[in-house]
């Protein structure tokens, strides 16, 4: 996928962000919209070290937010604990626009949310400047990162032809009574087709909570209910102990594989499985 462009808005120091902002922005109405009581930014700068999987539910509504100044395009909204850049874009063909936002972005007010829209889409200067009064506003919650601080995962969950929150939802709903909390993803994209020898389709990070669907599934020849068994498949790694058997961990027990085989169309997307595994593996 070609990128078109890539922009980035970097905080630099409280002092300087002040300065180049001061004759702009000092009689700005937007601005007074934008002031919130201190007790917030008191809230969002907790002791505790902030992870990306503390939001999901807010980095999903903002995305929702966002989007809907965005009719007619896809964004893929990653929420980060970065100390300098605040705020992130890259623009693909779609068009695609690929977010990194400070957390400090999750309880932005509307007209915050319309800026960011006009950042993302158009780059545009008013809109910059009104994020970096929000930014001066609440660099309080910036904090210097570890090195052990995880890479913000980027949740892309609408893809071209399959939106895999929806098929999450229903599974969750349909056959683990919505116990089942993890967040889901297309994984990283190619950007050339090719053949490959083997795939591996989907996996499960315990530690992240996190799904990933290999993109290849996002095309229309594969039917949904093979990416729904898939999906399946993973979820079913968050009921079942991964025990450790002669020194290796057994991540699909007799007990997993009978679970397994309750899915509605297993067997039908097993055997869909074989006779076109060489079309999924040409992405």
């Amino acid at each position: 996928m070609a990128t078109f462009e890539q922009t980035s808005f970097v905080f630099a120091t409280p002092g300087q962000a002040a300065k180049a902002l001061e004759t702009a922005s000092k009689a700005n109405k937007i601005a007074k919209e934008l002031r919130r009581p201190r007790v917030e930014a008191a809230r969002l700068s907790s002791a505790r070290p902030w992870s990306p999987a503390d939001d999901e539910s807010a980095r999903q509504v903002l995305e929702e937010r966002i989007c809907a100044h965005l009719p007619n395009a896809r964004l893929a909204l990653a929420v980060t604990d970065n100390r300098f850049t605040m705020i992130s874009v890259r623009r693909d063909k779609g068009p695609v626009y690929r977010v990194r936002l400070h957390h400090m972005f999750l309880d932005a007010p509307p007209p915050l949310t319309r800026a960011l829209a006009r950042y993302v889409a158009l780059n545009d200067g008013e809109a910059s400047r009104h994020l970096g009064l929000y930014i001066e506003k609440h660099h309080d919650v910036i904090r210097r990162m570890s090195r052990r601080d995880c890479l913000p995962v980027t949740v892309e969950t609408r893809g071209e032809v399959f939106d895999l929150k929806e098929i999450f939802d229903a599974l969750n709903a349909c056959y683990f009574e919505r116990i089942i909390d993890a967040r889901i993803t297309w994984g990283s994209r190619a950007h050339r087709q090719r053949r490959r020898s083997s795939i591996k389709m989907g996996s499960y990070s315990v530690e992240d909570r996190l799904i990933r669907i290999h993109p290849a599934l996002d095309r229309r020849f594969i039917p949904r209910y093979f990416v729904e068994w898939i999906v399946y498949h993973e979820m079913l790694h968050q009921v079942h102990d991964i025990p450790v058997v002669d020194g290796r961990r057994q991540f699909h027990t007799p007990a997993f594989l009978q679970h397994e085989s309750r899915f509605e169309h297993y067997e039908q997307a097993r055997a869909w499985e074989r006779k076109n595994l060489d079309r999924i593996l040409s992405f």
